[in-house]
């Protein structure tokens, strides 16, 4: 698409929006606008392509398709049919998996497809073969009693919230922790790496139906060839949510052990963040389980949105193209450099460092809550989130950590030297912010004291950073 045509379909976009509600097509300018003046670092957030953003506004949005390609409950679905079979296709080629389901609108819709398609498989129950053959109306009270208790009592074991995990791995307020009787592996107190033994020793403990590997706020890489070992040894079905790192999987940046596809029963994954297409899931896996992921419209799903599974189609079919391989590795490589840049300034760093896109903080160093540390960082223009620490004192929500990360800063061109220049940034805030105190005169949680001047230095030498590497720069909005 030439610069020319893109600025002409943003605009044109924009002013048909602003016709019918201004303030809608203000707010998408002024999103543009921030996204452009702000250090970017949240590890789960990226830039899609123009194509990317264009394949999602357009007629497929008018389109309902309950069910599969080829197998529809509603008329006049060809197109989308074309699209979601070139979006699975390219994801099957992509990552080297036998089955794609492109459908699920988020991670979490494509992990509870997976937990369903799990428990299908694998809980034996009279009662459910009979709904898995549509035979609902055979069903009696007691049979959906039975079916209750048996799909609600299964066993899951999945990397604790602390230690990087995630909330739909088993944890209470998501419906997972609601569905499965949970219990979390941690990460060696010392070294805040997984320790595999003890994991397997979980493992045989507690005897789960699925073992999760994956992670929201863990910098290491995981292991699958042992995580899979110990999956087998207990009979549970190896579930990986690759949400975060799904772009080094595609990019060939993580292999071998490393790369879950080979090693996994079933992948779960989103399709923005490193992997850098629009917001959407997907669902990996082999035949076995193939049909029962295929179900999951109506079983989980509502309707799936044509217009997001045609931008992971362009997007998948860019992440296919030999320069996505080097734009992973740099993620990798950027976000080593930051990390040894606030090492280096003597930032504490969980586990040490990084091997993958994402670096998380220990701000107790800095005598600040994350919260403190998160606000005091967007006040200066560099956007990141709170996240816990293992073993955090300071619980879920004020959090004693930040996490970090390069996709995004990757995605503009940013390189090993702006990395560091970063580093100093982050640093600067950190060491120059105090905790603040109450109304009563207490220490607070969530007050903090930043010179204002400090702040707009900051803030001003950020914008300076990313000027030589603007966002959407074909994108003229006038």
């Amino acid at each position: 698409m030439s610069r020319n045509a893109e600025s002409t379909a943003f605009r044109s976009a924009l002013e048909v929006v602003r016709g019918v509600e201004p303030r809608v097509a203000d707010a998408i300018a002024a999103e543009l606008a921030d996204q452009r003046e702000s250090l970017k670092l949240i590890a789960s957030e990226n830039y899609a392509s123009p194509a990317t953003l264009l394949a999602m506004g357009n007629w497929f949005s008018d389109k309902y398709a309950e069910g599969t390609v080829g197998r529809r409950f509603y008329a006049g679905c060809q197109n989308v049919d074309t699209v979601e079979a070139l979006a699975a296709e390219h994801a099957r080629e992509l990552f080297g998996a036998s089955h794609a389901y492109v459908q699920p609108h988020s991670g979490i819709d494509a992990n509870l497809v997976a937990f369903w398609a799990v428990l299908a498989d694998r809980v034996e129950s009279p009662a459910l073969r009979k709904a898995q053959a549509r035979q609902v109306n055979d069903l009696t009270e007691a049979d959906w009693f039975a079916l209750r208790r048996e799909l609600g009592n299964q066993r899951m074991l999945g990397m604790s919230l602390d230690a990087g995990g995630h909330l739909t791995h088993g944890f209470r307020p998501n419906i997972s922790g609601k569905m499965f009787d949970q219990r979390s592996y941690g990460t060696d107190p010392a070294t805040g790496l997984i320790d595999y033994d003890r994991v397997a020793e979980a493992a045989r403990e507690f005897k789960p139906l699925i073992l999760v590997a994956g992670y929201s706020a863990y910098p290491r890489k995981v292991n699958f060839r042992i995580m899979r070992e110990i999956a087998d040894s207990v009979g549970a079905t190896f579930m990986v949510d690759m949400a975060h790192f799904a772009g080094l999987v595609a990019g060939k940046v993580f292999t071998g052990d490393f790369d879950p596809v080979p090693h996994a029963h079933i992948v779960t994954t989103t399709t923005h963040k490193s992997l850098r297409g629009p917001r959407g899931g997907m669902v990996l896996c082999g035949p076995e389980l193939a049909d029962q992921v295929d179900r999951g419209c109506p079983m989980v799903l509502g309707g799936p949105l044509p217009h997001v599974m045609a931008a992971k189609a362009v997007a998948l079919a860019e992440a296919r193209r030999p320069d996505f391989a080097d734009y992973a590795q740099r993620i990798v490589d950027n976000a080593q450099a930051l990390a040894d840049g606030l090492l280096r300034r003597g930032a504490t760093l969980v586990t040490g460092g990084t091997d993958n896109h994402l670096v998380l903080i220990d701000v107790s160093g800095y005598g600040l809550t994350g919260r403190q540390a998160e606000q005091a960082l967007l006040d200066s223009g560099i956007v990141t989130n709170r996240n816990s620490v293992p073993q955090d004192p300071n619980g879920a929500w004020y959090t004693s950590g930040i996490r970090i990360g390069t996709p995004a800063l990757t995605t503009r061109g940013l390189g090993a030297t702006e990395m560091d220049a970063t580093a100093e940034l982050i640093h600067t805030v950190l060491s120059q912010t105090t905790p603040g105190t109450g109304p009563d005169g207490a220490p607070s949680k969530a007050k903090y004291v930043l010179d204002p001047a400090v702040a707009e230095s900051v803030g001003k030498q950020a914008a300076d950073l990313l000027t030589p590497f603007p966002l959407y720069p074909a994108v003229d909005l006038g």
